[in-house]
């Protein structure tokens, strides 16, 4: 008894450390959006007494924030739609494939190489290739993000398909169904809860991500993403701490409280496969 609650102990104790470290970043970012520039100067982590919504409407209306949101909106709706037509279906080609044909096996041993290749191995190529075919633009990196998304979507996928029973396909298939049938009425329903899984996890890595924007779109203002508006407009403004921080807080706003509502798919998404029936 005595070890069980020493090690409890130790467990809530963590866990609040691990709290308070997600939690103070937050709330220095919220305190000192609503801050002027000398209530920050005098204390950095106390509380705006009195508060200012001076520096959020800066933001809100400054043209660049919103274009800069438009792009990172249109971007990340295109990815996601890109994932979900194309992520599934060749997961399902893989999966099905994979013991029968050596072809198959290879083209996913493959995929699985690229989730251990890091990014800086690869920017200078993927810049150079974009830069030769003009793909310099949200456009091209919405391409450029579905296909970097491939390795850890198809390895997600194909593994979650190891608990869809293939008797379901068979019956289909004695039924009359073509193997599209199969997919689009069987298959696919049954995997919206790994489905939504990356769906989320593509969301946030789209929507927060830096390297990938500043590598193709840091040329001009109006091909800015949320990371790059506040990367430029961090360097504008370099001792505008309120300004700063109040770019950071409308640009993370949209997202958390998108994963407030969808987490729980995530969770779902990872446990709902663990067990093979």
């Amino acid at each position: 008894m005595i070890k069980k609650k020493k090690v409890r102990i130790l467990t809530y104790f963590v866990l609040i450390l691990g709290l308070i470290l997600i939690l103070f970043p937050l709330y220095i970012t919220i305190v000192t959006a609503f801050k002027t520039n000398i209530q920050t100067a005098k204390s950095f982590f106390t509380p705006p007494l009195p508060a200012t919504m001076e520096n959020v409407w800066v933001i809100l209306t400054s043209k660049e924030y919103w274009s800069a949101f438009k792009n990172t909106a249109y971007i990340t709706v295109f990815v996601l739609l890109g994932n979900m037509i194309i992520m599934p279906a060749m997961s399902y080609a893989i999966a099905r494939s994979m013991p029968s044909s050596r072809v198959y096996r290879w083209i996913y041993y493959f995929l699985l190489l690229g989730i251990f290749i890091p990014f800086q191995v690869k920017m200078m190529p993927l810049v150079k290739m974009m830069s030769y075919l003009h793909m310099l633009n949200p456009t091209g990196l919405i391409i450029l993000c579905i296909s970097s998304s491939t390795c850890e979507s198809v390895f997600l996928l194909v593994g979650y398909m190891g608990a869809i029973p293939q008797e379901m396909e068979e019956a289909a298939y004695v039924d009359g169904a073509s193997t599209f049938q199969t997919y689009t009425k069987i298959v696919f329903p049954l995997l919206k809860p790994m489905l939504a899984t990356v769906l989320i996890k593509m969301a946030l890595w789209t929507w927060n991500d830096f390297m990938l924007p500043l590598v193709t779109l840091n040329r001009s203002w109006k091909y800015w993403t949320l990371t790059l508006f506040q990367y430029n407009f961090k360097t504008e403004y370099m001792i505008n701490y309120g300004l700063t921080f109040a770019t950071i807080l409308m640009s993370m706003l949209p997202i958390l409280i998108f994963y407030a509502f969808m987490q729980k798919y995530i969770i779902s998404g990872l446990t709902s496969g663990a067990v093979k029936s």
